[in-house]
């Protein structure tokens, strides 16, 4: 029988290697029916091929580019998602297990693509709060960080082909580095099929992504120190990798993910019979049997109170006989097999050293029941469960990690023990502790968190909502220290800084705010021509500033506010109480200064400017008296990009720099002044919400559309579908009519479920597709006829638009149904009209 071979995708084609290659089977069955070969494979131009053709295309990218990327990707490869459970099944997986392995993966894609919202809409990010480096602030300080020239090798575990890829490249593709992913052979099949519909999408750009499916020893002989290299994995394996010459040489940075003794604690006030001890004993169950044990996040050792052993070791007794093994095919199947015959042999020896210090008290490795499965062709093993009541003298129970569903019952006198007992794992990627006493929670929280990089605390607050002890989270970071490898994965934007570097800039304020985009405080103003918020989001940048009028602050302003907000403090309503204050006469409030700055900058009339967004930061410098005169400077600091779904149209955040100034400071006597006078008042940051330009559709008018219907021939073809000019006409007649309240007597095709969002893309810049079908007609038909001629039609469009003008004007506040849209308001009807015939026009080639 010929087998076929994994196939690789390097340099833009896919490969396989040159020898026959080694077996792979199928976990359940012991059917031969792949095999991995490497050899011939030119490793180096594969590295470099990922820095130039895919490096280079990401690094331009912006973070938003990046983000919607993975969004769009994460989207496509969740409607294929069923073709990976199927291969999944292979490797031994329940779908419960194949669910946190594909799905957990495409969520790592949705989650980072997320965080494009804490980024700057640019190929970089700007980190931290400028620093002032010179008295007077013209010379300053401030941080970059930019993608790095190289490519992320990942080298990843069996155990999670698809979650193991995506949770790492999620993260470089966010940064904007290529990746070159090589899984594990044992399951590499699975994330080969995932790459393969990966390249298929043609989403990320050409060399983002290649993968090399089997294990290649020269793969770090020839990485570079703008490289960085992960690794999933043995401790013993990770050792020898991070002792490569080439990563010292090169200075490489390499994050670990090794062994992990995974600690569980029993509180001692979660006694039988306590939501906690239940909690409890399911947790270790599910964590000892989800993937038959193949988590590195997996519990390992169970730590309980001396005198609950007994308790503990019958309960979860009880659980892991309710757990049947077999084919992850079948419902009634919880767990299934280890990945190959080769781990059960590997789970097994660990057990055997093990056994040595340690007492079985659950499991039987000799006689497995199985359903639907033969236990002598698969890779099946029973759940077992050691026991040792001297843990602090059996050092194997802390020292070597069964791969499988293995863990040890210990006891502890008290939360100093139980500590102890977890930090003689010399590191975990993860610790819990179930309790539902917070001071408990507190004193292992504080004391163990220098041995574990995530403690979870289990109580029944939370556990309707908790994703477990094993589960890592995207925004959360992954590893630990020690044993575990002290390396970090994922956790949010810190996750995204691995793969870019930090580097600080200096120069002047202006330099500064020319290369971060970010305004920076003394840097020059840029004027503006007009008022800064008559101006839609793209054409307002950093710097851009509005010196305003002046206004002067009196006595009865000071009350009235006072009165109005009921703020009475004492210095701006009692000036008999200012003795040892650091006020001299009625203050002004701050939050007047600021509503009062408001005032002075706001331009009244609608415009571009949607809403009041926040306000980010507010410093008051200095006091502000009675009939003092204040002006105020409105200057740009930055500008954010944001999604917007919802019933409003594109728009942008735009931050302002907002200096509020004393008028009366030029004026002072140079003896009342000192070095640190200023007459820089207060300062702010507000966010305005600002609408993008519209310069997708031409306005519909009346004269545009009778220019546009002047070009329309009666035997003209369509640039896409089937329609003729007259049909064209017919079917804007309708709507029209529809528009108008003539017709109304039909049901909404629209999901309601969908509804909303299919509505709100009424709001958005996006033409309609091409080819979109009319619900009421059948795919691929046209209507009727219903006019003798196209010049007839056109006078009827014509008739029928006035009346749909003229219901509005009569209703201005009415809402009427459409097919698609659900009920819309004037306004909406007018999106509607100007999205519709700018989309059929363009059918004609008329605009």
């Amino acid at each position: 029988m010929i087998v076929k071979k994994i196939e690789h995708y390097i340099c833009g084609n896919w490969t396989t290697g040159k020898e026959e290659g080694a077996p792979i089977y199928d976990a359940i069955t012991g059917e031969h029916f792949t095999n991995w070969a490497v050899e011939g494979l030119d490793i180096p131009e594969v590295l470099n091929y990922a820095r130039t053709k895919g490096g280079e295309v990401l690094r331009k990218m912006t973070f938003q580019e990046r983000g919607n990327m993975l969004k769009k990707l994460a989207l496509y490869l969740t409607k294929r998602k069923e073709q990976f459970y199927d291969l999944s099944y292979r490797t031994g997986a329940t779908r419960v297990d194949s669910w946190i392995d594909i799905e957990g993966g495409f969520g790592n894609l949705f989650a980072n693509a997320s965080l494009r919202k804490l980024f700057p809409n640019k190929p970089f990010h700007v980190e931290g709060d400028p620093i002032d480096l010179s008295r007077g602030g013209r010379f300053m300080a401030h941080h970059i960080m930019v993608p790095k020239k190289g490519v992320a090798v990942h080298i990843n575990a069996f155990n999670f082909p698809v979650w193991g890829m995506l949770e790492k490249c999620a993260v470089n593709w966010m940064a904007g580095v290529p990746a070159v992913v090589l899984p594990a052979p044992s399951s590499a099949y699975l994330a080969e099929a995932v790459a393969r519909e990966i390249i298929n999408s043609s989403i990320l750009p050409e060399g983002a992504l290649q993968i090399i499916n089997g294990t290649v020893k020269t793969i770090l002989d020839t990485v570079e120190s703008q490289d960085v290299v992960t690794f999933t994995g043995s401790a013993a394996t990770g050792r020898l990798l991070k002792a490569h010459p080439r990563l010292i040489e090169e200075s490489v940075p390499f994050t670990m993910e090794a062994d992990s003794l995974n600690a569980s604690i029993l509180g001692e006030d979660a006694v039988p019979g306590t939501p906690e001890f239940n909690l409890f004993v399911k947790e270790v169950r599910k964590e000892m049997t989800v993937k038959a044990g193949q988590k590195c996040t997996a519990i390992r050792r169970i730590i309980v109170p001396e005198n609950l052993v007994e308790d503990v070791q019958i309960a979860l007794a009880k659980e892991l006989d309710k757990v049947t093994i077999g084919d992850p095919r079948l419902k009634e199947v919880r767990m299934g097999s280890l990945v190959s015959k080769q781990q059960v042999e590997a789970v097994k020896s660990s057990i055997a050293d093990i056994s040595k210090e340690a007492e079985i008290v659950y499991g039987n490795l000799d006689n497995i029941e199985t359903i639907g499965a033969d236990a002598n062709k698969g890779a099946f093993i029973s759940p077992v469960v050691f026991r040792t009541d001297n843990p602090f003298q059996n050092s194997v129970v802390h020292e070597r990690e069964a791969f499988g569903p293995v863990s040890t019952i210990m006891p502890y006198k008290s939360m100093d023990e139980a500590v102890q007992l977890a930090q003689m794992g010399k590191g975990s990627l993860v610790s819990s502790i179930a309790t539902f006493d917070d001071n408990i929670a507190t004193d292992y929280v504080v004391n163990a968190a220098s041995h574990h990089g995530r403690i979870l605390v289990i109580n029944r607050e939370m556990a309707k909502q908790s994703t477990g002890h094993g589960s890592p989270l995207p925004y959360l970071v992954h590893g630990g220290p020690g044993r575990a490898g002290g390396g970090e994965e994922m956790g949010g934007m810190r996750g995204i800084k691995h793969y870019l570097q930090r580097t600080a800039i200096q120069g002047t304020p202006s330099t500064i705010t020319e290369i971060t985009g970010i305004y920076q405080q003394n840097a020059k103003y840029k004027e503006a021509e007009d008022h800064p918020f008559k101006y839609h989001w793209e054409d307002i940048q950093p710097g851009m500033s509005l010196k305003t009028h002046k206004r002067t602050l009196t006595d009865s302003d000071i009350q009235n506010f006072a009165n109005l907000t009921w703020d009475h403090f004492y210095a701006h309503t009692d000036i008999t109480s200012l003795d040892g204050s650091i006020f001299e006469k009625r203050t002004v409030h701050g939050y007047f200064i600021i509503s009062a700055a408001a005032g002075l900058f706001v331009y009244p009339n609608k415009g571009p400017v949607a809403a009041n967004y926040g306000l980010d930061s507010i410093r008051f410098l200095r006091p502000l008296y009675h009939n003092d005169t204040i002006y105020v400077r409105l200057t740009c600091k930055e500008k954010v990009d944001r999604d917007v779904s919802s019933t409003e149209h594109p728009s942008g955040i735009v931050k302002w720099h907002v200096e509020v100034f004393d008028a009366n400071f030029e004026n002072r006597p140079e003896s009342q002044k000192t070095d640190k006078d200023s007459p820089l008042v207060a300062v702010a940051t507000i966010l305005t919400m600002v609408q993008k330009k519209q310069e997708t559709f031409v306005e519909m008018t009346e004269e545009k559309i009778n220019e546009c219907l002047s070009k329309l021939k009666a035997d003209a073809k369509p640039k896409w579908g089937i329609m003729t000019p007259q049909h064209m006409i017919e079917h804007l007649e309708y709507t029209y009519k529809i528009a108008s309240g003539e017709i109304q007597d039909f049901e909404i095709s629209t999901p309601q479920k969908i509804l909303d969002k299919v509505h709100a893309s009424l709001y958005n810049y996006r033409k309609f597709p091409q080819n979109s079908q009319f619900p009421q007609l059948e795919k691929d038909t046209l209507d009727d006829l219903k006019h003798q001629d196209l010049e007839t039609a056109i006078e009827k469009f014509k008739e029928q638009r006035k009346k749909y003008i003229e219901f509005f004007k009569e209703n201005p506040d009415a809402k009427l149904k459409n097919i698609v849209f659900g009920e819309l308001n004037r306004y909406e009807s007018y999106l509607l009209e100007r999205k519709h015939l700018n989309h059929h026009f363009e059918q004609f080639d008329l605009l």
